[in-house]
């Protein structure tokens, strides 16, 4: 057997592996029945991130501002596959478990509130039945999500054979979200229309909490250290702190075509900047960018939770991320790095408003372009800081930021974890009533 016939039979091996993890799973779906005879804590609240593979986003934080409370009728617990993540929240004093562990099942049956950014798989599907399942999402949408994301061929699927195919994937995926949060009234039939419910909370993201004070004491990973690290150094030796973490898409492999990286080498060290480049977890280029950190670039591992840098940052550069709708709470210029906006319009999503309505900052389509744009970084910084307000009829960036604010966030100035754990109490006081009945 030459190579290319050996290599060849190693791709189908890992494709009927693959094949045969995806359908083993039917035979959980009993124990999935059978986790609805469980007796389940209402004091053990179970958290859970990225299908259970990172610490990060809103669960996270609103795990550490619970345990950080020391109040003996809530049992916040972390579960996770990752056995570095539960040996840094448990050598910090953290409750955690490996959720293949034997503990980790346990309390995956006993937890009552399941609370994830993704779905109940974040924490353990097949084990939640009776839990009251929490969904904190991960993102304000600009595009399309879920039901309403007509490209999803997963939940709109292009046959009878995908729908079939696609339904164990829909079953371990969505069933069910019992509530999905929302940070405004203005999106709250948004997230009621892509996830199917009525059942949606008005709060804003625990994630937040981070860079709008000190409620939150973070934990960090190495990899979240090391990085920091380098940013903080840069800083007291007056660089200025970029961060560009972009969404993920077919198309984002465009990026090499209009970036010269001599010349964005030679840019970054004339203007004093340090990029930080963070990509999406599920990014396409996490290989190809590993390769281009310098002494001007860094490259942040796409496993660390992006909220760790924000703070810390002068600027973002991003392109359709959901993520420059909370970059905008900290009043710093936001670029937009847009180089494949009608392949990505045309091929993956749609978007819920226009593009051009939507995303407040500076535009760039090429890597000349936000060069050329990032050149007049203090003048970005004195737009956003100046006072809302119309000059000579028209309204200034800070005013539509304003404006889009008012649309995205209901409760701007105020701590997200608190009023969520009040929320989700009362939650809890209607199912006890409900059960009694």
């Amino acid at each position: 057997m030459n190579r290319n016939q050996n290599g060849n039979w190693n791709i189908k091996i890992q494709k009927l592996k693959k094949e045969w993890k995806y359908w083993s799973q039917v035979f959980l779906i009993p124990i999935y029945v059978l986790s609805f005879l469980s007796i389940r804590n209402k004091k053990i609240w179970l958290f859970g991130s990225s299908f259970g593979n990172r610490f990060a986003d809103s669960p996270r934080y609103f795990y550490l501002y619970l345990s950080s409370l020391k109040e003996h009728d809530i049992r916040p617990i972390w579960i996770s596959q990752s056995k570095d993540i539960v040996e840094l929240l448990k050598s910090n004093g953290y409750e955690a478990y490996g959720k293949n562990t034997f503990l980790g099942k346990w309390y995956c049956l006993r937890g009552k509130l399941y609370l994830y950014d993704n779905y109940p798989k974040d924490i353990s599907h097949f084990l939640s039945g009776g839990a009251i399942k929490i969904n904190l999402w991960h993102g304000i949408p600009l595009k399309k999500i879920q039901m309403d994301n007509l490209h999803d061929k997963i939940r709109h699927p292009e046959n009878i054979w995908k729908k079939l195919y696609y339904s164990l994937r829909r079953f371990s995926d969505e069933k069910k979200n019992h509530y999905i949060l929302s940070t405004s009234k203005f999106y709250k039939p948004i997230f009621s229309s892509a996830f199917a419910t009525e059942n949606v909370i008005i709060n804003g993201y625990p994630r937040t909490d981070l860079f709008l004070g000190d409620l939150i004491q973070n934990i960090l990973t190495d990899k979240e250290k090391e990085a920091l690290s380098k940013i903080l150094i840069a800083k007291e030796n007056g660089k200025k702190i970029l961060l560009y973490m972009p969404t993920f898409r077919d198309s984002e492999t465009l990026f090499f075509d209009t970036i010269n990286l001599g010349e964005l080498n030679n840019f970054l060290e004339k203007n004093h900047f340090l990029l930080c480049t963070k990509l999406h977890c599920k990014s396409k280029l996490r290989i190809e960018f590993q390769s281009i950190s310098s002494q001007y670039i860094l490259n942040i591992d796409a496993d660390c939770d992006p909220y760790v840098f924000i703070k810390d940052s002068d600027a973002l550069i991003t392109d359709y991320s959901s993520i420059y709708f909370d970059y905008m709470l900290c009043k710093k210029p936001i670029y937009f790095f847009h180089y494949d906006l009608n392949i990505y319009l045309e091929q993956s999503r749609d978007l819920y408003f226009s593009y051009e309505d939507f995303a407040k900052g500076v535009k760039a389509r090429t890597g000349e372009e936000l060069m050329y744009v990032l050149q007049s970084f203090e003048q970005a910084q004195k737009d956003i800081q100046q006072k809302p307000e119309l000059l000579d009829g028209k309204s200034n960036l800070a005013m539509e930021r304003q404006l889009l604010l008012e649309k995205l966030f209901d409760d701007r100035d105020e701590y997200a974890s608190p009023a969520l754990y009040n929320k989700i109490k009362k939650i809890i006081h209607k199912d006890n009533r409900r059960n009694m009945e």
